[in-house]
């Protein structure tokens, strides 16, 4: 049978957590979404891949046997592809947010100036990966917002450092007010992300600014145009100051806020393919046009 490399990763995650709780943490998938993938692969397989109970999931024989070989597999597979990606002369970019982008373009034109036979791709990922794609292995580095999940695990170099406001409702009776406290939105309703993004999530609900008080979330979303339609729909969301500049909506308005911390955006690749010549030069073409004092 043919198999979708992905099934693959998911189960030498779920292999090495032993639960599915774990790993759908670290694959940033709900566990809903990750049982159905292992249900197709043990389907496609016609095999039982794990034996699941209240403890977690243990490996079946045939488990065993496939977790013996998927490591060696997926690396021969990956160094295929980065194999293709340098005959291509193909480096993926990816990022979250316009802005927190800022001049990558320029950097990039600057970048093809001098190795006109390179080609940079930008791929942009919601929400639901605030890796934006590095934790997944689907680009060479990415423009992130700080902190990510697994970010001890990429080479992040801090960028620039931008206002965290607030965004309102346009009949919010703050929306008027030019400076928000916090502690005025402690008990409003929040746009979030989901909980599998973890520390990510909590920066952007300022759960340390809190001082214990519980988060009231009034919707979760992944993508800009669902947080926007939430905060038109009576929720609230902190958003970077950049945010007022892209994300528009007649119903909606940007406030500052005092008692929260800046969003901080950096660059990360990883650490293993440090030593890729090609894209250390386009790392320090992006880092020269986005880094602001």
């Amino acid at each position: 049978m043919d198999v979708d490399t992905r099934l693959l990763r998911y189960f030498a995650v779920v292999a090495e957590e032993g639960s599915l709780t774990g790993a759908a943490e670290r694959l940033f998938v709900s566990q809903p979404a990750l049982t159905k993938q292992i249900r197709r692969l043990e389907d496609g397989l016609g095999v039982r891949l794990f034996v699941r109970s209240r403890s977690g999931m243990a490996l079946t024989e045939a488990g065993r046997e496939l977790a013996a070989r998927v490591v060696v597999l997926l690396d021969g597979w990956d160094e295929a592809v980065g194999a293709v990606g340098r005959a291509a002369r193909v480096l993926c970019l990816g990022f979250l947010d316009a802005g927190a982008v800022g001049d990558v373009p320029e950097g990039i034109a600057e970048f093809r100036r001098a190795r006109p036979e390179w080609r940079v791709e930008l791929r942009q990922f919601d929400w639901s990966d605030p890796s934006a794609g590095l934790a997944r292995g689907e680009v060479d580095a990415a423009v992130v917002r700080l902190p990510f999940p697994g970010q001890e695990k990429f080479s992040v170099r801090e960028l620039f450092v931008e206002e965290r406001g607030v965004l309102l409702p346009v009949r919010h009776p703050l929306a008027n007010s030019e400076t928000v406290e916090f502690r005025e939105l402690l008990d409003e309703p929040f746009v979030s992300v989901g909980a599998a993004t973890g520390a990510w999530r909590e920066h952007w609900l300022a759960v340390e600014e809190r001082d214990g008080r519980p988060v009231r979330v009034g919707a979760v979303t992944s993508r800009p145009d669902e947080w926007i339609g939430a905060v038109a729909g009576g929720c609230v969301a902190l958003a970077p100051a950049s945010a007022a500049r892209f994300y528009s909506h007649p119903d909606v308005v940007f406030r500052s806020v005092r008692g929260v911390s800046p969003s901080r955006v950096g660059l990360a690749r990883p650490r293993e393919r440090t030593q890729v010549v090609v894209l250390d030069e386009l790392l320090e073409a992006l880092t020269r046009r986005l880094s602001r004092s």
